[in-house]
């Protein structure tokens, strides 16, 4: 069938002469993977830029369920971004987005509050004036979505997050841990909003450690979860 879509392009892959397969996140169903022919040609109608990682795309593709990849009819750009291409910082944080979903979602089925948290997220970025806590947000505010959350919240009688049994505790645990000031950031971030973060600011020396401790928190409650190639760009980006 016809089927027409938006989606986040997550990955291209060279395919034949001059094809691609793109692993997309889509509105309607889910992550999956595209053909699409001709786009490396010299002469080809479609640029490779238009589905570079990062890009949204409106899609009409042939789709069958049982298809574990399907063909493109037609693809054309969803969204022009105005700063992610051409700022080292903001494109940095979109690849960890990026990489981030990538490595996170797997299903093949549609999740639109997800989608639009997704997109609403890379658009909030590319208009930001600053991106060194898209980093930090965006890793804790997906976490919901993927069945996981802290199960309570910071407090001075509970002043410790414990990363392994995703709680805030009154006592230190043996391992994994964030200390009270640590902790009472993660709170914040926790009952933010990525379309505005003007009011936060978090000192620079405590930024890797919270980038280290969210990617932590993924290691222990997403499971089989690889390492993030970006994230040692990622903590240079956020120095």
């Amino acid at each position: 069938m016809l089927l027409k879509t938006k989606g986040l392009v997550l990955r291209n892959t060279k395919y034949g002469e001059s094809s691609l397969i793109l692993d997309i996140y889509t509105l309607d169903k889910g992550r999956q993977s595209y053909i699409i022919n001709g786009v490396r040609k010299a002469k080809a109608t479609v640029s490779q830029s238009l589905v570079g990682v990062s890009s949204f795309v409106d899609l009409v593709v042939y789709h069958r369920d049982n298809k574990n990849i399907n063909r493109i009819k037609e693809i054309k750009s969803a969204h022009t971004y105005s700063s992610i291409p051409f700022d080292v910082v903001k494109g940095t944080v979109a690849l960890f987005m990026v990489e981030l979903v990538e490595k996170t979602i797997k299903e093949s089925e549609e999740n639109n509050s997800l989608f639009e948290f997704i997109e609403e997220s890379f658009l909030a970025l590319d208009q930001a004036e600053k991106a060194t806590l898209f980093p930090l947000i965006f890793p804790i505010l997906l976490m919901p979505f993927l069945g996981f959350s802290p199960g309570n919240s910071w407090s001075s009688s509970k002043p410790f997050f414990d990363i392994k049994e995703s709680l805030f505790v009154a006592n230190p645990p043996q391992l994994l841990y964030l200390e009270p000031e640590l902790s009472q950031i993660f709170s914040l971030l926790l009952n933010s909003n990525i379309s505005n973060l003007d009011d936060i600011n978090i000192p620079k020396s405590n930024r890797r450690e919270l980038l280290d401790a969210a990617l932590d928190y993924y290691r222990h409650h997403v499971e089989n979860f690889k390492e993030l190639n970006s994230h040692l760009i990622l903590r240079e980006v956020l120095a």
